[in-house]
This record gives C-alpha cells, structure tokens and sequence, in this order.
C-alpha cells in the first residue's frame, strides 16, 4: 500500500513537471512566434532561386502567411469573444482572394504600371539602392511602404471622404488574422498604393518586404495570444498596438496608425499604450460585405446634400 502510494505520488509529480514543461515551451514558443516567421519569410527570399522570384511564389507565400497565422488562433487564443466562427470565416477568406487577387492586380495597372513608365520618362534611376545589401534593400522598402501607408492612414481618420473608406474596417466586432484585409475596395486599393515603383530595387527584396508587412499585420489583427520581445514591440505592430486603434473609445482612433511599423507612431507622437478587447463602432453592429461595399455612398450623399443645403451635416 506504501508502495502503491509511492509510485502514485511519484507519477504525479513527473505529470505535473512535464506539464509545466509543456507550458514553458509553449509561453517561450509564443515569445519568439512573430519575430521566427519574418525570419522565414526572410530567408525564404534572400535564398529563393531566380526562377521561384515571381507573382505567383510570391501570391503563395502571402496566402501561406495568412493561413499559418490564422491556424496559430486555434492554437493559442487570445480571447473567446474573438473566436472566428464560420460566418467570420467566409467573409474574411472572401476578402483575402479579393485582395490578394483583385485589388493586387488592379493596383499593378493602375498605380505601379503608370509609375514605372513615369520613371521611365523622367529617367529616374537609384541604382545606388541595387548595390546595398539585400538586407538593407529590404528594410529600406518596408520603411518606404510603411511611410506612405501610415499617412494615407492618418488621412483616412482625419479627412471624411477618405474616412468614410475606411470606416468599414473599424466596424469589425473582433479581430482575427484574416481582417488586415477586410473593407471597402476603396480603401483597400488606396492602401496597396506605394512609390516602390520608383525605386531601383530587387524584385525579390520587395516581395520580401511585402510578405514581411503581411506577416506583421496578421498578426497585428490575430486573436493570437503572445507575449513578443521588448525590441519587435518597439519596431513593429501588436495585437496590443493595433486592438487599441480599433477600440470603441473615439480618441483611441486617432492613435497607433502604424499597420506594421509601430516606430512610426513612436516617431510622429501618435502612439499609445493599451489593449482593448471590445473593438467596433457605434453600437458595433458587424456590417455585412454589401453594407461594406456602399458605405461610402450610404453617408457620403447625405453629407454633401446637407452641406449643400448649408445644413450642419450627419457624419456617419
């Protein structure tokens, strides 16, 4: 009986200590996750053979960050108000092959065509930028990027028409890692817009940089519960950063416009500390993909009309 006794409390200790284990590998796995898949994503395309540098490597690439990130939230979840759920699900894939598909070939016609044959014209050349390690080429493109498009996001929270664009996105009820591409078409071909066009620069450090800031901005928008180092929550966009912006608190809006890189913030004195769980608009009523879509002309018309009228106008 003594005996028996023994090998119970024994067993029991070793469960207990593999379990702590587990848990210890977990929390330091969940540490390191973001900063371990933008060192893939890295690799990946300093490595990448000639042949693999493409569209359609690098649509893969960006659909198998989408798809590892989301798969972590069954993983290891944040918050069960956030969990995604089938009708969350659907709308947000709808959005990712529009996006990845549509909205990415849209903008190569009507942006980045016009802007290589304008640099044509013009002779610009950087050739500078092709000598730089590839490295610094990427790192040099994701600030390019993230510059733009942390000031169209500043614009699209400080002027109407371009609020009411982006309006849609801040109407989500939860976050989950599919939504950095959810919204109005508008707003997501203003956002795709960059001047990378301009530059002379490895093909395969763009596609790097693009697929780095995909990569952040899962995450940033994940239902992922991780504890990130000190250092990429300085450089780069939380769940902590970006949750905040989308709060339901009016001055939390006009903070942390970062989409991956946070230091913009930190520079420009539009950072803020925090997290919030309950994110939405109004009376966070979730809109549906046609509510999405006519958002703009849904509040817009009636606010030109009362202006024209000289009529304090209804802002949406």
């Amino acid at each position: 009986m003594l005996m028996q006794y023994a090998f119970c409390q024994c067993f029991g200790n070793i469960r207990e200590t593999s379990w702590r284990g587990v848990i210890r590998v977990m929390k330091l796995a969940m540490t390191w996750v973001q900063p371990a898949f933008l060192a893939v994503i890295f690799a990946f395309w300093s490595l990448a053979p000639a042949s693999w540098v493409n569209a359609s490597t690098m649509t893969l690439a960006v659909l198998l960050t989408y798809g590892a990130v989301q798969a972590l939230e069954f993983v290891s979840e944040r918050h069960a108000s956030w969990r995604i759920t089938w009708r969350e699900f659907r709308t947000d894939f709808f959005y990712l092959l529009l996006f990845t598909f549509v909205i990415a070939w849209f903008t190569q016609i009507a942006a980045e065509n016009p802007l290589t044959a304008l640099k044509a014209s013009l002779g610009i050349a950087t050739p500078w930028i092709m000598a730089l390690p590839f490295v610094l080429q990427v790192a040099l493109v994701l600030v390019v990027i993230e510059f733009g498009q942390y000031w169209m996001h500043r614009l699209m929270h400080g002027n109407y028409a371009f609020w009411l664009t982006h309006a849609p996105h801040h109407h989500m009820t939860q976050l989950n890692a599919l939504k950095g591409a959810t919204g109005n078409p508008i707003e997501l071909f203003l956002i795709s817009l960059s001047v990378v066009a301009l530059l002379d620069v490895q093909l395969s450090a763009v596609f790097c940089a693009s697929n780095m800031l995909t990569g952040i901005t899962c995450f940033a928008h994940a239902n992922v519960k991780t504890t990130p180092p000190r250092w990429y929550s300085y450089l780069f966009t939380t769940i902590e950063h970006h949750s905040l912006h989308h709060s339901t608190l009016f001055e939390n809006n006009f903070s942390n416009f970062g989409n991956g890189l946070i230091l913009l913030d930190r520079i420009f004195g539009t950072y803020r500390e925090g997290f919030s769980e309950i994110v939405g608009q109004d009376e966070r009523k979730r809109l549906s993909i046609w509510e999405q879509w006519v958002f703009p002309a849904k509040h817009g018309i009636p606010y030109i009309k009362a202006k024209l009228a000289g009529e304090t106008p209804t802002v949406g």
